[in-house]
């Protein structure tokens, strides 16, 4: 069928899509100014703490981070990782002087990757504040004075770590801690960058803030520890972006990200990463909430070669509520391994998890799920739903819930499909003169409506602009 290409009502996605995957594809031609040998030993984790000139505790606990890392296997669940040889990888490398309040400030050649990416564009339309990394360590941070005023703290980790140390201190690895899996340990071991968020009690951030972080070499490690606190009755959207250019060695990004959530206070954190292939994504995400908080993750996998993400909720505090909303996107060597953790343990807590994965060109997509209901915490409620759509025979997902209620007065609720693209719907859209890469890219985009539909218009529109890219990759559908 070919139908009329002016009575299309979308665009073709596979016109120009080359082009348009270069806007993230790209690769810098810059040196840095400072590089640790490849591999990870001691001296490394010695160097990379005397570059940050970091207090001694810093120092020790990242070395302890470093045994424990070394000790602890591989993970025994998910995608072998037994390919990994830590001794290629760079763990640290600096490509700027100082962390710039403006764009002026940034080096020129960073300064252009990132208005490639419309970083600073977004800056000016829509966010209270940006922080952006490049490899190890942040370039630019910036955040508007009325947020500021209000006593908003938004630093990178390192930064923060100077300005406020009891602050730093006092949350550091208190929700995530060094000995919690291998690459937590990892991280807590090299750890550079990142960012520090607190609000203070009461205070309301009307606009989202945000991070992006970029990868620009091969065999490199990206370790950013973020920690975010949100006190007593106050309220955080934070958004995160991702992107690397494409190398025929891997990257190695593994991040840890915790929140606390305060009494009756909300944080939502939102993260469309796109990672290119070669990227080995291994992320450690986790917020404790307290009484009447809700936490709420938006997360969307659409890049990475091998991912391994479960946002995590720990509800502590009596009537705590907390949900993941997630998609994952797998094609061609991608093997996304993602789902969310719910732990209930204060009482009337509840929990919704709703997971979107899509497969295709031979990807594979497994949802990875968490519920325990503790058994003090009575009244309590879960909902998970996980859901698949497969394109093509070539690919896999697989369900793997595991459900846990500890009480005979709460419930868990779960349900779970796995579906082929209809092919009648398929023939009716391109009956009505979409080619077939618009009509999968129209069903796709209404499979994913629940998670599409939490972001802000302007990372919808972004969302749609990415899978554009990869359903321009998808040949036949059956």
């Amino acid at each position: 069928m070919t139908p009329d290409k002016d009575s299309h009502a979308l665009y073709d996605p596979t016109e120009g899509s080359e082009e348009r995957r270069a806007e993230y594809e790209f690769k810098d031609d810059i040196k840095p100014l400072i590089e640790t040998e490849a591999g990870l030993s001691e001296a490394v984790v010695r160097r990379i703490s005397a570059l940050k000139g970091e207090p001694e505790w810093m120092l020790d606990l990242r070395l302890k981070g470093l045994k424990n890392f070394q000790e602890r296997p591989q993970p025994s669940f998910g995608p072998d990782l037994s390919f990994i040889d830590f001794d290629e990888y760079h763990y640290f490398t600096r490509y700027a002087e100082k962390v710039s309040n403006t764009w002026d400030e940034v080096p020129e050649t960073i300064r252009n990757t990132f208005e490639k990416l419309h970083i600073p564009e977004q800056e000016r339309a829509f966010l209270a504040g940006v922080n952006t990394q490049y490899e190890s360590e942040s370039v630019y941070s910036s955040m508007l004075e009325e947020v500021e005023s209000k006593g908003v703290i938004f630093l990178d980790t390192d930064t923060a770590l100077r300005r406020y140390p009891d602050l730093v201190k006092k949350y550091f690895g208190t929700v995530v801690p060094f000995n919690d899996n291998k690459y937590a340990a990892l991280n807590t071991a090299v750890w550079s960058g990142g960012i520090f968020i607190y609000v203070p009690k009461g205070v309301k951030v009307e606009k989202p803030l945000q991070s992006y972080f970029r990868i620009n070499n091969a065999l490199t490690g990206q370790f950013e520890r973020s920690l975010i606190i949100v006190d007593d009755d106050a309220s955080l959207h934070f958004v995160e972006g991702c992107t690397a250019p494409v190398y025929s060695k891997d990257s190695l990004h593994a991040a840890v990200v915790e929140i606390v959530v305060g009494k009756n206070a909300k944080c939502r954190y939102t993260t469309i990463q796109n990672w290119s292939t070669n990227i080995i994504n291994l992320v450690t995400q986790r917020a404790v909430v307290d009484d009447d908080g809700l936490m709420e993750w938006v997360d969307g996998n659409i890049g990475s070669g091998t991912n391994m993400k479960y946002p995590c909720c720990v509800l502590k505090g009596d009537r705590a509520k907390g949900s993941c909303i997630s998609i994952a996107v797998a094609g061609a060597n991608q093997y996304q391994d993602n789902g969310a953790k719910m732990i209930h343990l204060g009482k009337d807590t509840s929990s919704t998890t709703i997971s979107k994965s899509v497969v295709k060109q031979g990807g594979r997509a497994n949802f990875r799920g968490l519920i325990r209901i503790a058994p003090n915490a009575v009244g309590s409620r879960a909902h998970e739903e996980c859901d698949t759509l497969i394109l093509d025979n070539a690919s896999a997902s697989d369900t793997i819930p595991d459900n846990i209620c500890l009480n005979d007065r709460s419930y868990i609720e779960h349900e779970a499909t796995v579906s082929r693209i209809n092919e009648d719907d398929l023939f009716y859209l391109m009956s009505r003169g979409l080619s077939q890469g618009q009509a999968t890219k129209t069903i796709v985009m209404g499979f994913i409506e629940p998670f599409a539909k939490e972001l802000p218009l302007e990372y919808s529109v972004e969302l749609s602009h990415l899978l554009d890219l990869d359903m321009a990759k998808v040949g036949s559908v059956g």
